[in-house]
């Protein structure tokens, strides 16, 4: 079996694959700290608790935005498969045709992204990934990575208001039941997810102008959940998109 680990800022993925066919999947939150020996004890802890054979697990593709947890996970990786993970990055294959000015500053992530929407959609396709950033990638009808959005996301966005002001209460995130509040936890409810609704299909749309063209559009990321049945651009959701991926990188490298 093949583990695929997607490292993001506040969460860290974990999907499981025989062959095509995701088997199991996991969330951790995403701890800097963390020791390559803890890392490898959570996961053992996951396979024992799903009846996996941890000596199943063949081989491993990471995808990091955390620099001081690759090395970390690497590490993991060659303990329980003894071969050296693909780790997404410089010289990694990847197949995806770039628009891009230095591809090199591209997020792991993004690249898996494209290369899983790619083959669900075809080209040209947009993907919105709704996690710490809410980033927006833009496939053209080429099948080129030409580049997209990355802005703060929704979780980060409330975050920043819970702290910044004193008398507004941390709520849940949410479907609002209106869009006028009339109190103040609604209220807030419909700024954070309301608000993004809009920004996301006025930027979609906007892309669209750009192109020349609409496009199926993608949603993904912890937040996906909440936004893709608001949304009026959004076309499909599959929460896992970045996992599958990284399955697809794993069989062009290995």
């Amino acid at each position: 079996m093949l583990l695929t680990v997607d490292i993001g800022n506040t969460q860290t993925a974990m999907g499981l694959f025989e062959d095509d066919d995701l088997v199991a999947h996991w969330v951790f939150t995403t701890r800097v700290q963390d020791t390559a020996d803890e890392v490898q004890l959570s996961l053992i802890g996951q396979f024992d608790l799903n009846d996996i054979d941890a000596s199943a697990c063949h081989d491993v593709v990471i995808a990091s935005v955390v620099p001081a947890l690759t090395e970390c996970w690497a590490s993991v990786a060659r303990r329980l498969t003894g071969r050296e993970p693909i780790i997404v990055g410089p010289g990694i294959k990847t197949g995806l045709a770039m628009r891009y000015d230095n591809p090199a500053e591209i997020g792991a992530d993004r690249v898996a992204d494209a290369i899983a929407a790619i083959q669900l959609e075809g080209a040209p396709v947009v993907v919105v990934d709704l996690g710490t950033t809410t980033n927006i990638e833009v496939i053209d009808e080429k099948g080129r990575f030409m580049g997209g959005i990355i802005a703060p996301g929704m979780g980060t966005g409330a975050e920043a208001m819970f702290t910044h002001a004193a008398r507004l209460p941390q709520v849940d995130i949410v479907e609002p039941a209106h869009a006028i509040g009339t109190n103040t936890v609604d209220a807030m409810r419909a700024g954070i997810v309301l608000g993004e609704v809009a920004r996301i299909d006025g930027l979609v749309r906007d892309i669209f102008d750009e192109l020349g063209y609409e496009a199926p559009v993608i949603a993904t990321g912890g937040f996906s959940g909440v936004i893709a049945e608001l949304s009026q651009t959004i076309t499909r959701r599959e929460p896992r998109l970045t996992l599958h991926g990284l399955r697809l990188v794993y069989e062009k490298n290995r």
